[in-house]
């Protein structure tokens, strides 16, 4: 985004501190665009190219940037999180469909899906330190709490695969139900929660060995997971069902369900706490929910396929350690 585009946003929001604190990053991945909008007004200001295929948004550990991946270009472009100008791109960073940092800001892991490969990358200059091929399309991932290994699920084959950051090798493959997407290593870092985009629901999963130890009915298309924030409770979209529930991680259990048509997919939540933004897919449009309500309580259009979504905060901070990764897929339904 040029200097004067974004006065221009700025102005249309009253002043440019306004304008930080408000707006939202919303990745549209057939479009090849993102949308800027704004959250009090819930508009869209305006829509910028990118590299064709952006699924993914997430925080450069240093809390300066943030990276958005390109799957069909091969490059990640990196804006300005205070301002939302662009400040560089990285190229050869091959099919970059989900990517993300480990805790401690050492490791950059990309999982290129149409690929079939897993690259593990020193954070500091983006070098690759290996590059591990694996069948069964790596779709989302999540790190331990102590950044030594990073598990990635592995969509067409049902499974869930563990890497060594430090010697870039594989430590477990293991089947885990059907069409695996969304993951999150809890605060406790004993239990992985997996998402079954091909069932109705979620498993509880031992990050030692990758054995499965419970499961969760939520929803049809049980895909990708946003914490409430309380380090209890998160959010967790059901694509084919077109819901989202909030799971009790404590209790294992579902406490509550908002109806959100047109595959519900990423999320992530005002700085304020009270509102649950949700991309849906089919519809071209970003919902609004009502966290103390769980209701929906406005829906913006925005691009194709609109994927990723992204709260910009004036005055950013780094992601807390063993924060989630904003999670990626393909505009295909069961994907």
């Amino acid at each position: 985004m040029n200097k004067l585009a974004f006065a221009v946003i700025a102005l249309a929001l009253g002043a440019s501190g306004a304008a930080q604190a408000d707006a939202v990053l919303v990745l549209n991945s057939e479009d090849a665009s993102y949308s800027i909008l704004s959250r009090s007004s819930r508009i869209e200001l305006a829509r910028h190219p990118v590299g064709r295929e952006p699924h993914h948004v997430i925080v450069t550990p240093d809390g300066k940037e943030m990276l958005i991946g390109s799957t069909a270009t091969n490059e990640l472009l990196g804006l300005d999180i205070k301002t939302g100008e662009r400040r560089r791109i990285v190229k050869d960073i091959i099919d970059p469909y989900h990517l993300g940092f480990s805790p401690n800001g050492k490791w950059f892991v990309t999982a290129a899906y149409r690929l079939d490969h897993v690259d593990i990358f020193h954070a500091d200059g983006y070098r690759l330190a290996g590059r591990i091929f694996i069948d069964g399309l790596p779709s989302h991932m999540a790190f331990d709490t102590e950044s030594q290994t990073v598990f990635v699920t592995l969509q067409q084959s049902g499974r869930l695969a563990a890497f060594d950051l430090q010697t870039q090798t594989l430590k477990w493959n293991v089947a885990v139900g059907n069409a695996p997407a969304g993951i999150i290593m809890l605060p406790d870092n004993k239990r992985l929660l997996v998402a079954l985009t091909g069932e109705d629901g979620i498993v509880v999963v031992d990050p030692k060995d990758g054995s499965v130890k419970s499961t969760l009915q939520t929803g049809k298309g049980a895909h990708n997971f946003w914490p409430k924030g309380d380090g209890r409770h998160y959010f967790l979209s059901n694509r084919v069902e077109g819901t989202v529930s909030l799971v009790d991680t404590t209790d294992m259990k579902v406490v509550g369900n908002v109806r959100v048509p047109g595959g519900p997919d990423c999320m992530d939540i005002t700085p304020d706490g009270k509102e649950l933004w949700v991309t849906q897919r089919f519809l071209r449009r970003v919902a609004v929910i009502d966290i103390e309500q769980l209701k929906v309580v406005a829906s913006i259009p925005v691009g194709k396929s609109p994927h990723g979504v992204f709260m910009m905060k004036s005055g950013a901070v780094p992601a807390p350690a063993g924060g989630p990764v904003r999670a990626a897929s393909t505009a295909g339904e069961t994907k």
